[in-house]
């Protein structure tokens, strides 16, 4: 038997470091998320075949590459563009004190956590098109992924 999961409940939150170097414990949610952009990247891999091998090509594997920013959907409403900039403002003092700012993606029914260090960026004007709702992406460029780990 499957335990397939939903998307539904699945949060993002975000907290500077108290301590610089050490990952925060608590973090606020971000609303109004829709959407959380890929985290899955392939490792590089590297060819090291030499004249010995007959058969098959070997490889090891290389740095991951997490795509550059991170996309979050958001629907866009007063409150989450106050928000984000709270969030933006929260990350550059942190910055100044040599402290990150983490994100954590929560998923019920699952005891890890994801979690990633990175710089979010101003929101700018999204594409806005008639008769639609008013969403957008807001960034983020990741500077550390620790990955799945308990609290």
């Amino acid at each position: 038997m499957a335990n397939e999961l939903s998307t539904a409940g699945i949060s993002i939150g975000y907290a500077v470091e108290n301590t610089s170097g050490t990952r925060p414990t608590s973090f606020t949610n971000i609303p109004n998320v829709k959407s959380i952009g890929d985290m899955n990247p392939d490792p590089a891999t590297y060819d090291v075949t030499d004249l010995s091998d007959l058969v098959w090509k070997r490889y090891i594997d290389g740095l991951k590459d997490p795509g550059g920013a991170v996309a979050l959907t958001v629907n866009i409403t007063q409150s989450f563009i106050t928000t984000w900039a709270t969030i933006c403002s929260a990350a550059e003092t942190g910055k100044t004190g040599n402290k990150a700012t983490w994100f954590c993606v929560t998923v019920p029914n699952i005891t890890e956590k994801f979690y990633f260090a990175g710089m979010p960026q101003a929101l700018g004007l999204p594409q806005i098109e008639t008769d639609a709702v008013f969403e957008g992406d807001v960034y983020v460029v990741p500077n550390q992924i620790a990955g799945w780990q308990a609290e």
